[in-house]
């Protein structure tokens, strides 16, 4: 009876033991935050007023596309409605940055974050005007609860065409604040098309790349530590020369040096999966670039955690031609699908 209660005692006392150790261990485990940063070609979000300044006329009551008032509102209504559910599933409040492109002016970002599905995240817009033909710039949403804005610059792209003309094109948006109280930087872009052919407008985007990282080797040099999101619709694939070569960037993380920028998207297209489709290919132009101390194991704060393609079936052509294309136009979304990504920090 002695050696059965002393067994049960021992048993008793190394469950005790263990049952401390895990409860230790859980104590010290670190509550963890997230957040959602975006990219969104929202493809020709006009309004139907008429611009003297801008090449609007397709996007008029009378112009090609019968632009009414009422085709304007349902594009609202399904942009907003997409934007409302990026990054839903892995933070609470969705995206905390979204950079977007082919808007046509301030007012329209105006309209969409006012739309229903968003407008009880009291978003915040930064846009600048571009001297694109077209009359479409880039611009940036953010949730205040989430981020703090320092400032914002407009930096233009010299480029010219083949025939010597000056390139009037986007320019590219720096945007820098604090991200649930850590300074990040966010660039946003809508390089040069490929019109005309992807080889001859190659030296354009090729120029944007450069702006692009003289704009980021400058925040560098001022702050090696500097944590910055290079994004945009790059009008090239992520082993373009654009990107790989100019922009310098590594499809792994272990290869990453201090002067590299981590590109995820590289190995997401390798897989067979785009953001738009041309010709039955699909490109993913759309990216996130990341700078060094975003995914260094010694920097502190919010590192990467892992990239989307946000992509529901809503947004999918379901017949015809286009079938599995992003559904667009009448009733439709967008011509390319929304990249996102995760950041993670101990809280």
């Amino acid at each position: 009876m002695k050696n059965f209660k002393f067994k049960h005692l021992g048993l008793f006392i190394l469950l005790a033991c263990f049952l401390l150790n895990v409860n230790g261990v859980s104590a010290q485990k670190k509550e963890k935050e997230i957040s959602c940063i975006g990219f969104y070609n929202l493809e020709n979000l006009f309004d139907t007023i008429d611009d003297p300044e801008k090449r609007d006329e397709d996007y008029l009551p009378g112009g090609k596309n019968k632009w009414t008032e009422s085709k304007y509102k349902a594009k609202l209504f399904n942009m907003a409605h997409v934007i409302s559910l990026i990054g839903k599933e892995g933070s609470k409040d969705g995206l905390s940055i979204l950079g977007v492109c082919e808007v046509e002016n301030r007012k329209v970002l105006e309209d969409l974050v006012a739309e229903p599905a968003l407008v009880n995240r009291n978003l915040q817009i930064v846009h600048h005007s571009s001297p694109d033909k077209r009359g479409i710039d880039v611009g940036l949403l953010y949730n205040p609860k989430r981020f703090e804005l320092i400032e914002s610059k407009s930096f233009r792209l010299n480029a010219f065409r083949n025939d010597g003309d000056t390139l009037f094109t986007r320019d590219q948006l720096l945007v820098t604040g604090l991200l649930d109280k850590e300074k990040v930087h966010v660039i946003v872009n809508h390089w040069p098309s490929r019109s005309g052919g992807e080889k001859v407008s190659r030296p354009s985007r090729n120029k944007a790349a450069q702006l692009s990282r003289s704009i980021c080797d400058s925040i560098s040099k001022a702050d090696p530590s500097a944590k910055i999101l290079v994004m945009g619709d790059l009008n090239d694939d992520p082993f373009n020369d654009s990107v790989k070569k100019y922009m310098n960037t590594k499809a792994k993380i272990s290869k990453m040096g201090t002067e590299n920028f981590y590109n995820p998207w590289e190995n997401i297209l390798a897989k067979g999966y785009g953001t738009l489709a041309y010709r039955d290919t699909w490109n993913l132009f759309d990216q996130i670039l990341l700078s060094n101390p975003l995914v260094d194991k010694k920097t502190t704060g919010y590192k990467f955690l892992t990239s989307k393609i946000f992509k529901k079936k809503f947004m999918i052509q379901q017949e015809g031609r286009y079938k599995g294309y992003p559904k667009r136009r009448e009733g439709g979304y967008s011509d390319h699908f929304p990249v996102y990504v995760y950041l993670i920090r101990n809280k």
